[in-house]
């Protein structure tokens, strides 16, 4: 390293020894630090994909005395974990799907994974390569498949099982009207149908206005909340078809308002 002299003073600069974060002169966290890198070069810089990286890398230097010790709620983490299941029927509200999982990703007072019912007819509005990555999708398939012989795992028990909270954005009128009526002829209404009351159900409707405002409406979903199930409701806007009025899903901002709420009343 060359000397600088600015004026009469000879400069010599030096790397911090201590300080706010300073240098790791002997690379003891080295590879954990290229480990974080590697993967947000892969996931576009996106740091709530390199979670487990970024905490590892920082419990290192906390360990080698090369930063404060802090508790990782303070720096933006969570110890927490939460498994959110979404379920998808056939709206067209379902193109929100990547939006409000990557949305659900960036929850930090939770470590979340989250894992995927679509039915059928919700797979016409998003491609899987949308999602993101850390997302497990499963499939009506997978519901047959992945049972071969008795005392194999069943799936929507498994899954039931496995989450925390289970919402259902969007519920088409369809698929409202089979929940209601205890219908169960696919995986997503086979996992409701066997629900655990003790956790929390959340769904938003979504459907044309004329369909909203048909009287068996009101009563299916009031059928929904005496139950124990909450909505969050729908909205009045320009839907897809061109009409204006109720039926839109509500704002992705509004669904993972609530899906955060309801898990922190969990605690």
């Amino acid at each position: 390293m060359t000397s600088m002299t600015f004026g009469q003073k000879k400069f010599i600069p030096t790397a911090p020894e201590k300080g706010s974060f300073p240098l790791d002169h002997g690379g003891q966290c080295r590879k954990l630090m290229l480990f974080y890198m590697r993967c947000l070069r892969e996931n576009a810089d996106d740091n709530s994909a390199c979670r487990e990286q970024s905490k590892a890398y920082l419990q290192c230097r906390m360990d080698n005395d090369l930063m404060a010790k802090e508790d990782f709620s303070k720096l933006g983490y969570s110890e927490m974990k939460k498994n959110i299941l979404i379920g998808c029927t056939g709206s067209v509200a379902t193109i929100k799907l990547p939006l409000l999982v990557e949305k659900l990703h960036q929850l930090t007072d939770f470590d979340v994974e989250v894992h995927v019912i679509v039915t059928e007819h919700a797979r016409h509005f998003f491609s899987p390569d949308d999602l993101h990555e850390a997302v497990t999708l499963h499939t009506d398939e997978e519901e047959w498949t992945s049972w071969q012989k008795r005392g194999d795992p069943v799936l929507h028990i498994e899954l039931g099982k496995w989450a925390d909270l289970l919402v259902i954005a969007p519920l088409d009128a369809n698929s409202l009207a089979k929940m209601a009526s205890g219908l169960c002829d696919n995986l997503l209404l086979c996992t409701t149908r066997a629900w655990d009351p003790a956790k929390p159900l959340l769904f938003c409707p979504a459907m044309n206005t004329r369909m909203w405002q048909h009287p068996i409406t009101a009563t299916q979903i009031a059928t929904l909340k005496s139950w124990g199930h909450r909505e969050i409701p729908c909205i009045a806007k320009t839907l897809m078809c061109g009409d204006t009025g109720l039926g839109a899903m509500a704002e992705v901002d509004t669904i993972v308002t609530k899906i955060r709420e309801t898990l922190l009343q969990q605690r």
